[in-house]
């Protein structure tokens, strides 16, 4: 057993051991489907805190044959699969951490090659009786221990584009790591499985991909590996009830990363929520917000008005294609944006080609990166008032919610279009954002005949009426509630009638509001 060659399953124990433990094995069915085929290159690339260390690391337990898993696969899901024995513990793994081998300090140029001699290190320790053609050359020595064992290898790469992010403008750097995994992995009949983890889809310069013999698995289309992205609504159910956690809220605050019409879950913060029994942002206790609001205040084609209504919970189309894949080369507001759902403050609907922000704790994340900066005043300035309006909403007095609402309309006029349906819901999200701390927020929510702008449910042990606020223009106030009225409201509604606040708000072509305000 080595450090990169063949090191065992010590790290995958001590995920199997810990408290909190969602099994995932099934992802080896995956990985087994692909085993000594062409397509036996698959790249993952998902957020910090999305699992990729844990399943790297099962599978180099589950394949290594310098260790026994069988007492924990045995366990596992995995082992109901037809091939389950047949490949495990059968291989030659080779597990780099490329974290460990890259520093900020260091050139790529040194570091590869001090990596190169710890694996042609081990290579030769465990392989003394093999009589290699040129013992110094990496994949010279690869090929000869396979041509004389026929023990193919699988190569486990974790974090493999830290180089992007710790060397962003290292162009050439870029490119030898580049040309090192190609060399080392492309057309080797050595390679049984080559899977990389990493943040950033494979580098591309141009149109073209450096290593376009992988097949690229992201958060923005993740295909038969959806389902091991993060958790799912099932297993999170399932830890809701074992630590008695309020499965409602634990949705709005880490669900909303939609993963090929699967919804996942962070789960890194369902872990810590489960384990600390509270629900809070663990999102910031691991990332900066700097990061985040580098990207976003970048001057590219109307980002800043995106952001606003990215953060008024609008959905906005994206052209995820042009991204280059990496952290320096921007050339419109999709690519920072297309950036963003691959550091997971954003996800994306692979059908609709549309973007959002997925759930409280990242809407957090950008409400701390913009709170301090002025050219965010107006912004931060309906939230900040919101509590306010939240509270003369549930006291009934119409002149004051009008006057926000007037006033939060006017005051994004040059970033939303006055009388689109779309930004009409934002605006009501962003003069009433506080109100997430108590409610489930439902846009254009289905109700019969025509829809609600906004529908406002209390979360668990909220003492509060349900809300249904709607904004609507050239139509008469008073005739505004009687058109709320006259929906037929869902099921989700009618179960709080008798505690629903209707509020119906208008305004006319000298944008004056009004407002009505009737409880139900």
């Amino acid at each position: 057993m080595g450090i990169l060659l063949n090191p065992g399953n010590a790290e995958f124990k001590m995920s199997f051991n810990s408290d909190i433990y969602v099994d995932k094995s099934e992802l080896i069915i995956q990985t087994n489907s692909i085993l000594n085929k062409e397509n036996r290159f698959v790249c993952i690339s998902r957020p910090r805190r999305f699992g990729k260390s844990m399943a790297a690391n099962m599978l180099t337990a589950y394949y290594s044959c310098g260790c026994d898993s069988k007492v924990f696969f045995d366990k596992l899901k995995i082992s109901k699969a037809d091939d389950y024995t047949e490949h495990l513990n059968k291989y030659n793994v080779i597990h780099l951490n490329m974290t460990q081998y890259v520093s900020v300090t260091g050139t790529i140029e040194s570091e590869i090659e001090k990596l190169s001699k710890r694996l042609l290190f081990e290579l030769h320790k465990e392989n003394p009786d093999v009589e290699c053609f040129d013992p110094e050359s990496l994949v010279d020595v690869l090929a000869d221990i396979f041509a004389q064992k026929n023990i193919p290898f699988i190569f486990i790469i974790d974090e493999w584009d830290c180089i992007f992010r710790m060397h962003k403008d290292e162009k050439d750097a870029q490119i030898y790591y580049l040309n090192f995994l190609r060399n080392l992995l492309k057309d080797r009949s050595y390679v049984a499985l080559a899977y990389m983890t990493g943040i950033l889809p494979i580098k591309k310069y141009g149109e073209h991909s450096a290593l376009n013999m992988f097949t690229e698995i992201s958060i923005a289309g993740a295909d038969n590996y959806a389902e091991f992205t993060g958790f799912t609504e099932e297993e999170v159910k399932k830890l809701c009830n074992k630590y008695q956690m309020p499965y409602d809220e634990i949705k709005q605050w880490y669900d909303g990363y939609n993963v090929d019409n699967i919804s996942i879950y962070n789960p890194k913060s369902v872990v810590e929520a489960m384990l600390r029994h509270r629900i809070d942002n663990f999102w910031s206790k691991t990332e900066t917000f700097k990061a985040l609001a580098d990207y976003i205040q970048a001057d590219y084609d109307d980002l800043h008005n995106k952001v606003v209504r990215l953060i008024g919970g609008e959905k906005l189309e994206v052209d995820v294609t042009t991204f280059q894949n990496d952290m320096v080369t921007f050339n419109s507001s999709d690519d920072i944006l297309t950036l963003l759902i691959h550091l997971g403050y954003l996800t994306y609907d692979f059908d609709t080609k549309r973007c959002w922000i997925p759930n409280s704790e990242v809407q957090e994340e950008f409400i701390r990166s913009i709170k301090n900066d002025k050219g965010w005043s107006k912004i931060m300035s309906a939230i900040k008032e919101s509590d306010e309006l939240l509270q003369a909403v549930l006291d009934g007095n119409a002149d004051i919610v009008a006057a926000g609402v007037e006033k939060c309309h006017d005051d994004n006029t040059s970033i939303l279009k006055f009388n689109d349906e779309n930004s009409l819901s934002c605006v009501i999200s962003l003069a009433f954002y506080s109100a997430r701390k108590y409610y489930m927020i439902v846009r254009e929510m289905p109700a019969g005949k025509g829809f609600a702008d906004l529908v406002f449910l209390p979360m668990p042990k909220v003492d509060k009426p349900a809300l249904v606020i709607e904004l609507k223009n050239k139509l008469a106030v008073d005739t505004s509630i009687d058109q709320i009225k006259k929906k037929n409201y869902p099921d989700r509604i009618k179960e709080y009638l008798g505690n629903v606040v209707l509020v119906g708000i208008t305004y006319n072509e000298d944008k004056h509001h009004e407002c009505v305000i009737e409880k139900i």
